[in-house]
């Protein structure tokens, strides 16, 4: 099977896993837990690669981890378990949105092409940032025409949906950067096509939890 069908048949699984979870709570906060341990685990193999001999970093880095993937989770499950069938709309809001900007990303990178954005990964370019602002802002509006849910004032959605993206687009550089400093390609194998676990949610690891912080206030 080639990658690119691979990448076609997990995204496929993924996405049918994330809708089953979406019918009950419990589903979702399970499946919460198994990302964040896997996420997790892949953050400690990669820390321990970058810091080989330096048991002091690797403890420090290792902690200050695993509190910011608790912070991850605990934000989450305290915005969905609030009123969890309003409040997923707004969470599915936002991985529309992080997903939109990894896709929009892909496409104009790939046709448009252009001056990368940053050696930290060599596949970024200004195109690249300009499809994903682009796409993200189309699927968000369109997401947001379509659930009537949503009660937001336009000018602040686009300005919301802008943010997002943007915080989405540094989640994706900074585990980049730590792959960059560990030499490895991806975080992991556990999915065809794509890698890791963090491989795909890297973008979501700022843009979640400060969109749901700005949601709430």
């Amino acid at each position: 099977m080639s990658e690119l069908k691979k990448r076609i048949f997990t995204s496929i699984c993924l996405f049918a896993v994330l809708f089953f979870s979406f019918l009950s709570l419990k589903f979702f906060l399970i499946l919460l837990l198994i990302i964040n341990f896997l996420a997790l685990d892949e953050f400690v193999k990669i820390i321990k690669k970058i810091y080989v001999r330096k048991n002091f970093s690797k403890l420090v880095a290792t902690f200050l981890t695993f509190i910011y993937m608790s912070v991850f989770s605990i934000i989450i499950c305290m915005f969905l378990i609030n009123s969890f069938e309003i409040s997923k709309i707004y969470f599915l809001f936002l991985l529309m949105i992080s997903i939109s900007t990894d896709i929009g990303g892909f496409i104009f990178g790939r046709i448009i092409g252009g001056k990368k954005l940053t050696k930290i990964s060599p596949n970024k370019t200004y195109s690249g940032v300009l499809g994903s602002l682009i796409f993200s802002v189309i699927i968000g509006f369109s997401f947001y025409f379509i659930q009537s849910k949503l009660t937001i004032d336009a000018i602040m959605l686009f300005i919301f949906i802008i943010f997002i993206s943007i915080l989405s687009q540094l989640g994706d550089l900074f585990i980049s950067l730590i792959k960059r400093k560990a030499k490895i390609k991806d975080t992991g194998n556990l999915l065809p096509g794509h890698g890791g676990i963090l491989d795909r949610i890297d973008g979501m690891l700022l843009a979640l939890p400060i969109g749901i912080i700005f949601l709430t206030i």
